[in-house]
Protein backbone atom coordinates (compact mmCIF):
# COMPACT_ATOMS: atom_id res chain seq x y z
CA UNK A 1 0.00 0.00 0.00
CA UNK A 2 2.72 2.69 0.64
CA UNK A 3 4.60 1.88 -2.49
CA UNK A 4 1.28 2.49 -4.34
CA UNK A 5 0.75 5.95 -2.45
CA UNK A 6 4.27 6.88 -2.94
CA UNK A 7 3.84 6.49 -6.78
CA UNK A 8 0.33 8.39 -6.92
CA UNK A 9 2.07 11.16 -4.55
CA UNK A 10 4.85 11.11 -7.25
CA UNK A 11 2.89 11.33 -9.99
CA UNK A 12 0.63 14.08 -8.57
CA UNK A 13 4.16 16.35 -7.84
CA UNK A 14 5.14 15.91 -11.78
CA UNK A 15 2.08 16.74 -12.92
CA UNK A 16 2.62 20.85 -12.10
CA UNK A 17 6.09 20.86 -13.65
CA UNK A 18 4.86 19.00 -16.59
CA UNK A 19 2.00 21.67 -17.17
CA UNK A 20 5.04 24.55 -16.13
CA UNK A 21 7.31 22.94 -19.09
CA UNK A 22 3.91 23.41 -21.47
CA UNK A 23 3.77 26.69 -20.67
CA UNK A 24 7.38 27.52 -20.81
CA UNK A 25 7.04 26.49 -23.77
CA UNK A 26 4.52 27.97 -25.26
CA UNK A 27 5.79 31.24 -24.23
CA UNK A 28 9.32 30.92 -25.48
CA UNK A 29 7.39 30.28 -29.43
CA UNK A 30 5.41 33.06 -28.75
CA UNK A 31 8.61 35.15 -27.82
CA UNK A 32 10.36 33.64 -30.97
CA UNK A 33 7.98 35.13 -32.94
CA UNK A 34 8.29 37.97 -31.62
CA UNK A 35 11.51 38.68 -31.25
CA UNK A 36 12.30 38.55 -34.90
CA UNK A 37 12.13 36.60 -38.16
CA UNK A 38 14.68 34.26 -40.13
CA UNK A 39 14.92 35.41 -44.04
CA UNK A 40 16.76 32.32 -45.80
CA UNK A 41 18.65 33.70 -48.75
CA UNK A 42 19.33 31.34 -51.77
CA UNK A 43 21.14 31.76 -54.62
CA UNK A 44 20.16 29.77 -57.67
CA UNK A 45 21.77 32.11 -60.11
CA UNK A 46 24.75 29.51 -61.00
CA UNK A 47 27.56 32.15 -60.48
CA UNK A 48 28.13 34.55 -56.82
CA UNK A 49 26.65 37.43 -55.69
CA UNK A 50 27.08 39.79 -53.42
CA UNK A 51 23.72 40.67 -51.47
CA UNK A 52 22.93 43.81 -50.07
CA UNK A 53 20.56 44.77 -47.23
CA UNK A 54 19.40 48.02 -46.66
CA UNK A 55 16.93 48.69 -43.68
CA UNK A 56 14.35 51.76 -43.55
CA UNK A 57 14.85 55.00 -41.55
CA UNK A 58 15.46 53.90 -38.02
CA UNK A 59 15.15 49.98 -38.55
CA UNK A 60 18.82 49.36 -38.40
CA UNK A 61 21.07 47.24 -41.12
CA UNK A 62 21.57 43.25 -40.56
CA UNK A 63 24.36 41.80 -41.33
CA UNK A 64 26.52 44.87 -41.99
CA UNK A 65 24.33 45.20 -45.05
CA UNK A 66 25.96 42.59 -47.39
CA UNK A 67 27.72 39.54 -47.78
CA UNK A 68 28.44 36.95 -50.52
CA UNK A 69 26.54 34.48 -51.53
CA UNK A 70 28.16 31.57 -53.31
CA UNK A 71 26.20 29.71 -56.17
CA UNK A 72 24.10 26.87 -54.50
CA UNK A 73 24.44 28.94 -51.00
CA UNK A 74 21.84 29.52 -48.74
CA UNK A 75 22.37 31.84 -45.52
CA UNK A 76 20.10 32.67 -43.09
CA UNK A 77 19.65 36.19 -41.90
CA UNK A 78 17.72 36.92 -38.53
CA UNK A 79 16.01 40.34 -38.59
CA UNK A 80 14.19 41.68 -35.34
CA UNK A 81 10.28 41.85 -35.79
CA UNK A 82 9.21 45.23 -37.16
CA UNK A 83 11.96 45.88 -39.22
CA UNK A 84 11.75 47.14 -43.05
CA UNK A 85 14.00 47.28 -45.58
CA UNK A 86 15.21 45.90 -48.60
CA UNK A 87 17.23 42.82 -50.27
CA UNK A 88 19.13 43.03 -53.89
CA UNK A 89 21.65 40.85 -55.43
CA UNK A 90 25.22 42.63 -56.34
CA UNK A 91 26.93 41.15 -59.38
CA UNK A 92 30.23 41.41 -61.10
CA UNK A 93 31.55 42.35 -57.43
CA UNK A 94 35.82 42.54 -57.07
CA UNK A 95 36.57 43.36 -53.93
CA UNK A 96 40.25 43.51 -51.96
CA UNK A 97 40.96 42.12 -48.18
CA UNK A 98 39.55 45.21 -46.90
CA UNK A 99 36.54 44.93 -48.11
CA UNK A 100 36.87 48.16 -50.99
CA UNK A 101 36.23 47.11 -54.83
CA UNK A 102 33.30 47.64 -57.20
CA UNK A 103 30.19 45.96 -58.92
CA UNK A 104 28.55 45.81 -62.19
CA UNK A 105 25.23 45.94 -60.53
CA UNK A 106 23.84 47.32 -57.53
CA UNK A 107 27.06 48.85 -55.97
CA UNK A 108 26.67 50.33 -52.72
CA UNK A 109 29.64 52.32 -52.58
CA UNK A 110 32.80 50.72 -53.56
CA UNK A 111 32.43 48.31 -50.35
CA UNK A 112 31.68 44.69 -49.35
CA UNK A 113 29.34 45.43 -46.64
CA UNK A 114 26.96 48.65 -47.50
CA UNK A 115 26.85 49.43 -43.71
CA UNK A 116 23.37 52.03 -44.48
CA UNK A 117 24.17 52.68 -48.30
CA UNK A 118 21.60 51.39 -50.85
CA UNK A 119 22.67 49.80 -54.25
CA UNK A 120 22.99 51.78 -57.48
CA UNK A 121 20.08 50.96 -60.04
CA UNK A 122 19.19 49.45 -61.70
CA UNK A 123 18.40 46.37 -59.52
CA UNK A 124 15.58 44.06 -58.66
CA UNK A 125 14.66 44.56 -55.01
CA UNK A 126 12.85 42.80 -52.45
CA UNK A 127 11.23 45.16 -49.75
CA UNK A 128 9.19 44.44 -46.75
CA UNK A 129 7.56 45.89 -43.80
CA UNK A 130 7.21 43.30 -41.33
CA UNK A 131 4.33 44.30 -38.60
CA UNK A 132 2.57 46.82 -40.76
CA UNK A 133 -0.82 48.14 -40.44
CA UNK A 134 -3.47 45.17 -38.56
CA UNK A 135 -0.14 43.86 -37.70
CA UNK A 136 0.56 42.31 -41.26
CA UNK A 137 4.10 42.16 -43.63
CA UNK A 138 3.99 43.41 -46.73
CA UNK A 139 6.38 42.39 -49.22
CA UNK A 140 7.09 42.84 -52.80
CA UNK A 141 9.71 42.03 -55.57
CA UNK A 142 9.91 45.48 -57.05
CA UNK A 143 11.49 46.80 -61.03
CA UNK A 144 10.99 49.98 -60.02
CA UNK A 145 14.67 51.07 -59.97
CA UNK A 146 14.89 48.13 -63.11
CA UNK A 147 16.16 45.32 -63.44
CA UNK A 148 19.60 43.08 -62.93
CA UNK A 149 18.61 39.22 -61.46
CA UNK A 150 15.73 37.12 -61.49
CA UNK A 151 14.57 37.33 -57.87
CA UNK A 152 11.68 36.01 -55.75
CA UNK A 153 10.69 36.24 -52.15
CA UNK A 154 7.47 33.99 -50.27
CA UNK A 155 6.35 33.21 -47.12
CA UNK A 156 7.39 29.85 -45.51
CA UNK A 157 4.30 29.22 -44.26
CA UNK A 158 3.13 28.01 -47.36
CA UNK A 159 -0.67 27.88 -48.36
CA UNK A 160 -2.00 30.99 -49.30
CA UNK A 161 -4.18 32.44 -52.40
CA UNK A 162 -3.97 35.35 -54.38
CA UNK A 163 -1.91 38.16 -52.69
CA UNK A 164 -2.15 36.46 -49.61
CA UNK A 165 1.00 34.53 -48.39
CA UNK A 166 1.96 33.81 -51.88
CA UNK A 167 5.42 34.09 -53.96
CA UNK A 168 6.18 37.88 -55.20
CA UNK A 169 8.79 38.10 -57.81
CA UNK A 170 10.24 37.50 -61.21
CA UNK A 171 11.19 34.42 -62.60
CA UNK A 172 12.55 35.24 -66.07
CA UNK A 173 15.81 37.03 -67.38
CA UNK A 174 14.55 40.09 -68.85
CA UNK A 175 18.61 41.61 -69.52
CA UNK A 176 18.62 39.63 -72.99
CA UNK A 177 15.38 40.76 -74.03
CA UNK A 178 15.69 44.55 -72.92
CA UNK A 179 15.17 47.41 -74.77
CA UNK A 180 18.43 49.02 -76.59
CA UNK A 181 17.73 52.34 -74.95
CA UNK A 182 17.44 50.49 -71.95
CA UNK A 183 20.13 48.32 -71.55
CA UNK A 184 23.38 48.42 -69.07
CA UNK A 185 26.30 46.70 -70.75
CA UNK A 186 29.29 45.44 -68.87
CA UNK A 187 32.56 43.38 -70.67
CA UNK A 188 30.52 42.85 -73.96
CA UNK A 189 27.45 41.62 -71.55
CA UNK A 190 23.66 43.04 -70.96
CA UNK A 191 23.82 42.99 -67.34
CA UNK A 192 20.80 45.13 -66.09
CA UNK A 193 17.46 46.75 -67.63
CA UNK A 194 17.02 50.46 -66.84
CA UNK A 195 13.83 51.28 -66.05
CA UNK A 196 12.17 54.46 -68.51
CA UNK A 197 12.31 56.35 -65.02
CA UNK A 198 16.10 56.08 -64.85
CA UNK A 199 16.78 56.32 -68.50
CA UNK A 200 14.66 59.68 -69.04
CA UNK A 201 14.08 61.74 -66.25
CA UNK A 202 10.94 62.31 -67.22
CA UNK A 203 7.77 63.34 -64.74
CA UNK A 204 5.36 61.13 -66.70
CA UNK A 205 7.38 58.25 -66.52
CA UNK A 206 8.85 58.83 -62.83
CA UNK A 207 5.42 59.34 -61.47
CA UNK A 208 6.17 62.78 -60.01
CA UNK A 209 5.23 66.48 -60.44
CA UNK A 210 1.83 66.59 -62.10
CA UNK A 211 1.79 63.46 -63.02
CA UNK A 212 2.14 62.17 -59.52
CA UNK A 213 -1.38 60.79 -58.78
CA UNK A 214 -2.13 57.11 -59.82
CA UNK A 215 -5.32 58.25 -62.01
CA UNK A 216 -2.65 60.43 -64.44
CA UNK A 217 0.17 58.29 -64.27
CA UNK A 218 0.40 55.30 -66.13
CA UNK A 219 3.48 53.48 -66.45
CA UNK A 220 6.39 53.83 -69.12
CA UNK A 221 7.46 51.75 -71.96
CA UNK A 222 9.78 49.89 -69.54
CA UNK A 223 6.62 49.24 -67.08
CA UNK A 224 4.90 47.58 -70.10
CA UNK A 225 8.07 45.49 -70.79
CA UNK A 226 8.50 44.71 -67.30
CA UNK A 227 4.92 43.86 -66.06
CA UNK A 228 4.32 41.82 -69.79
CA UNK A 229 7.57 39.35 -68.18
CA UNK A 230 7.35 39.67 -64.95
CA UNK A 231 3.17 39.90 -63.48
CA UNK A 232 4.33 39.01 -59.93
CA UNK A 233 6.56 42.67 -59.84
CA UNK A 234 6.31 46.29 -59.27
CA UNK A 235 6.84 47.88 -62.64
CA UNK A 236 6.17 51.25 -61.53
CA UNK A 237 5.36 53.42 -59.00
CA UNK A 238 1.67 53.16 -58.89
CA UNK A 239 1.16 49.57 -59.47
CA UNK A 240 0.41 48.72 -56.38
CA UNK A 241 -2.51 46.63 -57.03
CA UNK A 242 -1.07 43.69 -58.50
CA UNK A 243 2.30 43.93 -56.60
CA UNK A 244 1.63 44.17 -52.89
CA UNK A 245 1.66 40.89 -51.05
CA UNK A 246 0.79 40.11 -47.34
CA UNK A 247 1.10 37.48 -44.75
CA UNK A 248 2.09 37.35 -40.89
CA UNK A 249 3.66 35.08 -38.05
CA UNK A 250 5.89 33.69 -40.74
CA UNK A 251 9.42 33.49 -41.94
CA UNK A 252 10.45 34.29 -45.75
CA UNK A 253 12.54 32.76 -48.25
CA UNK A 254 14.57 35.12 -51.10
CA UNK A 255 15.55 33.33 -54.16
CA UNK A 256 17.95 34.60 -56.92
CA UNK A 257 17.44 32.84 -59.44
Amino acid sequence: TQSTWGGATLRLCLLPMKMAVVQLLALLTVAGLTAGRNFNLQNNLGYTVWVGILGNAGKGTPDNGGFALNNGERRTVQIADGWGGRFWARTGCNFNGNGQGHCATGDCGDKLSCNGAGGVPPVTLAEITLNGAGGKDFYDVSLVDGFNVPMQMKPTVGGGSGYSCTTAGCTNDLNPGCPDDLKIWDGGNVVACKSSCLAYNRDDYCCRGSSNDPNVCKGSPSAGYFKSNCPGAYSYAYDDGTSTYTCQNTDYDIIFG
